[in-house]
């Protein structure tokens, strides 16, 4: 059976996150494994060893009874949405995060990693941003991110960013195989500068070994990356963005608001990365 492992915090940005998790799991046929990590205090102040110990297993047992409380949630979410079938068990575990989902992936073999963005549960725990990035970069394992103010639609549409590398044919056929499970059209988008020759560029190759399958090729000139593709987004109605971990920087800059004034903007559509 295919895994899912779903990363949470609790956060209602998590629970959003996680009807993604079900559907997926649903569709092909997976069991879904939740992790919640925490992490423990170390008071400065503190230096006798005794108060040191009662401090962490007040904030274990704290930990654990949040952990216990939740879990519940989670099944009743699965329930709400007619996916109680779908098989789920629980992980709890100290540590820190990225390290924590790295090394259960690689240990489950897991297929997906599904997780929400920008919960937070704790001031200790901002479980997106570097969190969220370090994860698509350190681990092989699919990563499907759920932004913030994203509602579940089924996904018909995915665009797929690339610059039509040959290296970028391998991760295109992963989200075929993704696509193909809901039955979804690929839209490849590359956005290039203008007045500029591309002795790299393989559209033609990718065209010819994708010929047969639901997928379309667009190539635009533009100095604006992110605008382009944020405006493809929103014109074709797209339901879901592609990316090679190999261009995750563009994937971090949609989520530094601050960058400029024309990111200024809540993408509200999940994110795919192929490692």
């Amino acid at each position: 059976m295919k895994k899912i492992l779903f990363p949470t915090d609790f956060s209602d940005v998590s629970k959003n996150a996680f009807i993604y998790a079900l559907k997926l799991a649903d569709a092909i046929d997976a069991e879904i494994i939740t992790l919640h990590v925490y992490e423990l205090d170390s008071p400065a102040y503190l230096d006798v060893s005794i108060y040191l110990q009662e401090i962490y297993e007040y904030e274990e047992l704290s930990d654990f009874e949040n952990y216990k409380g939740e879990v519940p949630v989670l099944r009743n979410i699965a329930e709400a949405n007619n996916l109680s079938h779908v098989k789920i068990s629980n992980v709890l575990i100290q540590g820190y995060l990225v390290n924590e989902v790295v090394a259960l992936s690689k240990k489950e073999n897991a297929d997906f990693i599904v997780m929400g963005t920008r919960g937070v549960t704790h001031l200790r725990e901002i479980f997106l941003g570097n969190a969220t990035t370090k994860i698509m970069n350190e681990s092989n394992t699919t990563v499907l991110a759920i932004p913030e103010k994203c509602s579940y639609v089924p996904i018909e549409k995915i665009v797929y960013t690339t610059k039509f590398h040959m290296r970028d044919i391998e991760a295109l056929k992963k989200v075929q195989d993704f696509a193909n499970v809901f039955h979804s059209h690929i839209d490849c988008l590359n956005v290039k500068p203008p007045h500029t020759v591309y002795k790299d560029d393989f559209v033609v190759d990718f065209k010819n070994v994708f010929k047969d399958q639901n997928i379309a090729f667009h190539s635009i000139l533009s100095n604006d990356v992110e605008g382009v593709i944020l405006d493809f987004i929103e014109k074709n109605k797209i339901n879901m963005i592609a990316i090679h971990v190999r261009h995750s920087g563009f994937f971090e800059k949609l989520f530094q608001v601050s960058l400029s004034k024309k990111l200024t903007f809540n993408i509200s559509i999940p994110i795919l990365s192929i490692h």
